[in-house]
């Protein structure tokens, strides 16, 4: 609200002031001069005294910008009898605010999409019927209808056989994803296919778009370093601006020349370009999928030397999945995992959730259990369909059915074993293991071409399978075995190389997002503290969004340099040259609005970057079903 009354005023104030410089104009040229003065001068009051408050606040607070400049300008053309040139001024200035806002708006866009996004209501399943209810209303466990067209409220899962959502404005995923029943649906997301069913797993406050809606709330009220930076460069360019209009009114006696130099200074490209290009980087990264907490993070994205990459969950999926299934009775591979998958949905193990998940992604209808005992850390007893049926460690099933644990030394570092008993006989064995992310490689090379001189893994897990996960990767080093306390002096320890960016997902990670220059937290399934500490949060369960994310960032900082540089340097010369008495006040009013909307412009060229798209290689087929799996468990 206080947003749009602003927006008004400056509106007004710009309406008054052209009204004014082209009233008096036709009063001019109709032969009476002394009434356009008149007309002029009111068009440049409102506009003058607005500026003198704005110029006050900033005062108060701390802050000196080139405003004053602008009110000399003004001022002095008054003063000195320039009142066309005075009018001029009022209506470039107030139309340079009006264009500055109009862009920041403009830049802001993917920003008030997501905002605008947010649902109210709900359809909940309720006693056989539906009610519309609150978001507030909704709890973990509550039976969803999402519409075609509905925005999904809440974190859950497919209750329904599939589902097709549309991600875009959240991931910048162009087309649909389909979901199998089970599949996690982030909410923001839109239903693009039939109406189906959803089952929540978190209250609205918790789940990701209303993170989502914090972040972008935060980022829109930050301010980049390079903004503040800005700021003091203002400073000295006001003393070069008033030392250099005073010396041309000194060593010619004009005081026109002055006023001419004080109207090519206002007001400075400086000041404009810097928010404008780093906010439109914002709303760029945020149509990828790359959600950056601010102006500051982004800029400091951009000078990023050091990568540290936490490995599960990660580098890595983070959720085991089957690699093979071993019949050791002659039972079928697809019996032996639904008859386990159908005992494990009585456990919350992670384990025995991507069994599940697995054979639902396979479509098998599980039966539910019956006498179920879980034991804590070995594994779980039951009976599916009449049979019984034991799941867990080697070790444990193999004690259950009366036979000693088995020889699995060739099995990969760093897999899990789950064997599976049917009816006293032992039935076959799962291995499983968290595979690398498809198209890391590609990832790193990538980020190694944005300028990313060393690249590091962090991982709390054991060398030997931080050795075999990331085996031809040509990471710079590996730091396995660090407790949280750990990552954090790594990332203190390659600060001394230059900035440097953290990523990871865990509760664990949070200390050492929070000490990086920038942290970056998986947010689609990452752990909320991760988010929290975070500086940069991916959207998008896919970690080779980071490219195009430091590709924006590394472009929106360019062209902020770009134009001011190339704002500062034309706005010089036109001092140099109203100095010398070859610009008059009003040439170098309108001069310096044609530099200025030229910066503005190029500023927004930002809105357009078009960062590489890293190709995702097709899971390789295996003979367990693997490809169907990892669609499963990662939609």
């Amino acid at each position: 609200m206080e947003t749009t009354r602003t927006d008004r005023f400056k509106t007004a104030i710009l309406l008054i002031a052209a009204t004014g410089l082209i009233a008096g104009l036709v009063f001019y040229f109709s032969g009476r001069p002394e009434a356009a003065n008149l007309i002029w001068i009111a068009g440049v009051v409102p506009a003058l005294a607005a500026l003198v408050v704005e110029i006050l606040r900033s005062l108060r607070s701390g802050e000196v910008g080139l405003d004053i400049v602008a009110a000399l300008s003004m001022s002095a053309a008054l003063v000195f009898g320039e009142t066309l040139a005075a009018a001029v001024v009022a209506v470039m200035y107030s139309g340079g605010t009006f264009l500055e806002a109009f862009a920041e708006g403009r830049a802001r866009r993917e920003m008030h999409d997501l905002l605008s996004r947010v649902p109210r209501t709900a359809t909940r399943h309720r006693n056989g019927g539906l009610e519309e209810i609150p978001l507030d209303h909704i709890a973990p466990g509550d039976r969803l209808l999402i519409r075609q067209g509905d925005v999904v409220p809440v974190d859950g899962t497919v209750a329904s056989e599939t589902a097709f959502v549309d991600t875009s404005a959240l991931t910048g995923e162009s087309l649909p994803v389909r979901l199998a029943h089970g599949a996690e649906a982030m909410s923001g997301s839109t239903n693009a296919g039939e109406a189906f069913d959803l089952t929540a797993t978190r209250e609205a406050k918790d789940s990701t778009y209303a993170g989502i809606v914090r972040l972008v709330e935060e980022a829109q009220a930050s301010k980049a370093p390079m903004s503040r930076l800005a700021d003091r460069w203002s400073l000295g360019f006001l003393a070069v601006t008033v030392s250099m209009a005073f010396a041309a009114w000194w060593f010619t006696g004009d005081p026109i020349r002055a006023v001419a130099v004080l109207v090519v200074a206002t007001p400075c490209p400086l000041i404009l370009a810097v928010p404008v290009a780093l906010v439109a980087g914002l709303s760029r990264a945020a149509h990828f999928g790359v959600l950056i907490k601010g102006a500051g993070p982004l800029e400091t994205m951009a000078r990023i030397r050091t990568l540290i990459l936490d490995k599960t969950g990660t580098l890595t999926d983070g959720r085991p999945q089957i690699v093979s299934i071993d019949s050791h009775d002659g039972m079928a591979e697809d019996d032996i995992l639904r008859l386990a998958a159908a005992l494990d949905q009585a456990s919350k193990h992670p384990v025995a959730q991507a069994i599940v998940a697995a054979a639902k992604a396979r479509g098998f209808t599980l039966p539910v259990p019956s006498d179920v005992a879980e034991i804590p850390g070995e594994g779980v007893v039951g009976h599916v369909e009449g049979r019984k049926v034991i799941v867990g460690g080697d070790a444990f099933v193999a004690s259950r059915v009366g036979r000693r644990p088995g020889d699995h030394s060739a099995i990969a570092a760093g897999s899990v074993l789950v064997a599976v008993a049917v009816d006293g006989r032992m039935a076959g064995h799962l291995v499983m293991s968290d595979p690398l992310r498809d198209g890391a490689g590609a990832m790193l090379d990538g980020l190694r071409g944005e300028g990313i001189a060393r690249i590091l893994l962090a991982t709390g897990d054991r060398a030997d399978v931080a050795e075999r996960v990331t085996e031809g990767l040509g990471l710079d080093g590996l730091r396995a075995g660090l407790t949280p306390d750990q990552k954090v002096l790594l990332v203190l320890t390659e600060r001394k190389n230059g900035p440097v960016m953290m990523v990871g997902d865990g509760v664990n990670d949070a200390p050492a997002l929070a000490a990086a220059d920038v942290g970056v937290a998986m947010g689609a399934r990452g752990a909320a503290a991760s988010a929290e500490a975070a500086d940069v949060v991916l959207l998008v369960d896919r970690i080779d969004r980071l490219g195009p994310g430091i590709e924006i960032a590394r472009g929106a900082r360019r062209i902020a340099v770009e134009s001011v540089v190339a704002g500062i340097g034309l706005s010089v010369m036109g001092m140099i040259a109203a100095a010398f008495g070859y610009l008059t006040p009003v040439q170098g009013a309108l001069l310096q609005e044609v530099i200025d909307v030229a910066v503005i412009l190029n500023a927004l060229r930002a809105l357009r970057i078009a960062p590489h798209e890293p190709t995702i290689p097709k899971p390789k087929a295996v003979s367990s079903g693997q490809d169907d799996i990892a669609q499963g468990a990662t939609p």
